[in-house]
């Protein structure tokens, strides 16, 4: 496990509203409907339609593992969130002293 560095935090709201939560999250809504819809619903004529092929319930279990990578991935690599700087606080590495020089 990676240890958690000065002023930087792992926020469980953070991991939630990840982006790639957010996509795991509609991948496996889609992907469930497509699976049952497939499965469950498909008549003999819609699958010849499709050329002999079940799209629906193929389709549905690739969603599925997409999601199921895009899970794994906020879990192996949980976004890591930046503490706030304090004000009063000065970057060191600044060439000019943390001061903003507007040239105008």
């Amino acid at each position: 496990m990676a240890s958690q560095s000065e002023g930087v935090s792992r926020s469980a709201t953070a991991t939630l509203f990840d982006l790639r939560s957010v996509i795991a999250l509609l991948f496996v809504v889609y992907g469930a409907v497509l699976t049952i819809r497939g499965a469950a619903f498909s008549s003999p004529a819609e699958i010849e339609k499709a050329g002999g092929f079940n799209i629906n319930l193929w389709t549905g279990i690739v969603m599925l593992l997409v999601a199921a990578f895009f899970v794994t991935w906020v879990l192996l690599r949980p976004p890591v969130v930046a503490a706030p700087a304090d004000a009063g606080t000065v970057d060191e590495g600044a060439a000019d002293g943390g001061k903003r020089l507007d040239k105008a």
